[in-house]
Parts: structure tokens; sequence; C-alpha cells
């Protein structure tokens, strides 16, 4: 998703603590924060009235500060009782960067909306597959635990670059009944991409009902195919450019079957083997240049920073 479309947002609403207590101090608390490696890292966010709410497959939209990008991240991870949302960011563009550097325990993000997007349906399905790769293995898994409290047989299968970089194991083996982690170097799992994780579980189970996956397009792509000659059920989590999130800009725009759908209002979820990918593809690749453009300015903005003498200030990036 693009990190340069700066639209202002609302300031921030006093937000409920979970004791009940109201939070006047303006914005949304960190309460803890997890960091899996280099650039990816875990925020648990106070918010007991997102946390009732959210239901899997919903994403939010957050603000650093009142000047910040509109981020779309999609909910990793809800606790209704201790009122926190959880969210997994790749730091990978100047906002998402400056977040990695902020928010830690006791800082406050300047504005979260959600929960939005159509929530995932939680079908009657007996068996089925969740697929996470790289960053989407975090959203699969509430998927996963919800099929599974709906009395699915739950296979998970995650893809990872390495072993070094594997997150929640124990999370998704308490959800899963039948859990597959690849990697691209064979450091952990099978050696190779999540589509032999698939193959493997539907060579050894003939009734396979539904497939979920949530990663990059190209993953998803190759999730579909591996299931279209099986006839199952593959839905994917679609994860467009996105201003607004309220179907109003058309940034979010994706073509699904034909026909022009708004990923935030009409999804994020859809049938893998009606999308197309490769009008997704190039529409996330549109604002590349720029998207660079900024992270050089923020890089540069954080050396002269450092550089700079005791007191002294810097411009903002």
């Amino acid at each position: 998703m693009s990190e340069e479309d700066r639209v202002p947002g609302a300031s921030a609403a006093a937000v409920s603590t979970p004791d009940g207590k109201a939070d006047r101090g303006g914005g949304f608390p960190v309460v803890d924060r997890q960091d899996f490696s280099e650039t990816t890292f875990l925020l648990e966010v106070s918010h007991p009235q997102m946390a009732r709410a959210a239901r899997p497959g919903q994403f939010v939209i957050v603000m650093l500060d009142d000047h910040g990008e509109r981020i779309p991240l999609t909910i990793a991870d809800f606790d209704r009782e201790a009122g926190t949302i959880t969210l997994v960011v790749q730091a990978v563009g100047k906002s998402s960067r400056e977040m990695q550097a902020r928010m830690v325990p006791g800082a406050r993000l300047f504005g979260l909306v959600g929960p939005m997007g159509i929530p995932s349906e939680i079908s009657d399905a007996r068996k089925v597959i969740c697929v996470g790769g790289g960053l989407g293995v975090a959203p699969i898994y509430p998927q996963a635990r919800a099929f599974k409290e709906a009395g699915a047989y739950v296979i998970g299968v995650v893809g990872f670059r390495s072993r070094e970089l594997i997150f929640w194991e124990q999370k998704f083996r308490d959800v899963c009944d039948e859990f597959v982690i690849c990697t691209d170097d064979g450091s952990a799992g099978i050696k190779g991409l999540v589509t032999q994780g698939i193959e493997q579980a539907i060579a050894a189970h003939g009734d396979i009902d539904e497939l979920v996956a949530i990663g990059p397009p190209i993953m998803m792509r190759a999730c579909a195919e591996a299931t279209r000659p099986h006839g199952i059920r593959t839905m994917v989590s679609l994860n467009p450019i996105m201003v607004d999130g309220t179907g109003m800009c058309g940034g979010c725009r994706v073509r699904v079957g034909g026909r022009i759908r708004f990923a935030c209002v009409d999804g994020p979820d859809f049938d893998g083997h009606e999308v197309d990918f490769d009008d997704l593809m190039a529409r996330l690749a549109r604002y590349r240049p720029q998207e660079r453009e900024a992270l050089d300015r923020y890089d540069a903005s954080c050396r002269r920073l450092a550089m700079a003498p005791e007191g002294a200030t810097s411009e903002k990036a």
C-alpha cells in the first residue's frame, strides 16, 4: 500500500482504558511491542471498543501524528478481555520506518480508525487450509482460530524466508490440527514456497473444502492456481493502495470477475480464482518512485539529526 498518499485526519478522540476510565491524554496508547526482525515488529494498542467490535479479516487505518499518512493495516489479533488490538508492521517505507522508530510502550498513535472492511466469512467448511506468507502470516491467525472455534479441521501453512524470521509458531499450533512451515532456504520445515505445503496438504486430504490466503499478491495468485484444478474454494485478502478506507477515493479499486470492486468496502476478501492479479500488482507499483523519494528524504533527515550538535533543531522530514 502506498506510503505517500497524505490525507489529514480528524483529531484523536479520548479513548477508554481497559479499566473503563477515559484516557484524556489524547491518542491511542501502545501497551506492548515485540520485534520479530530488523524490519518486522508488533504493536499492541489499547482500544477496548475496537477490540470488542473486531472480526477476522478486518483492518484499521492508523496515523502516527496529525501530519501523518493514513496507513491501512490488517488486524493481526484482538483481545476483548484486555481491550487491545494487535498490529504487525513491516518497516519498508517512510511512514512505517518512522512508526518503527517512535512507537514503543507508552507512546501513542494519533489516529486509529476501524474496524473497517467486511469481516471474513467463517463458512461451514469442515476442513480448511489457512495460508500466510511473510507479513500475511499474522492476519491469517484470527481466521485460523475462528475456523477452529467453528469446528473445522484446520491446516495451517505459513512461509518465511528463513528460520530467524519465524514468529507465532506456538500460537498457530494451538489452533491448527496440522501446521506446516515453509522456508525459502530450508532452515526450518519444508524448503520452498507455501504452494508446496498446499500441495502436500491436498495430497494427504482429498476433502479440503476451502483455502484462505493472505500475503504478497504473487503468493496469493500462486495459491489460487494451486487450488484451481481441484475446484477448492479459495479466498484471498487484497492489499491495494488505499487512502480513505470508506470507498470515496477509489484508490483501492481492484478487478474481480471482470468487475471493478473497492477493497475497502467490498472486501478485502475476494474469490482468488476471479481476481486480476496482474492489474493489482501493476497498481501497487504505480507510486514506487514517489515512495522511494519520500524514504530517501526521511533517511537524509535522520542522518542530519544524528549529526546535529546537542540542542540543535532539524527540519521535519
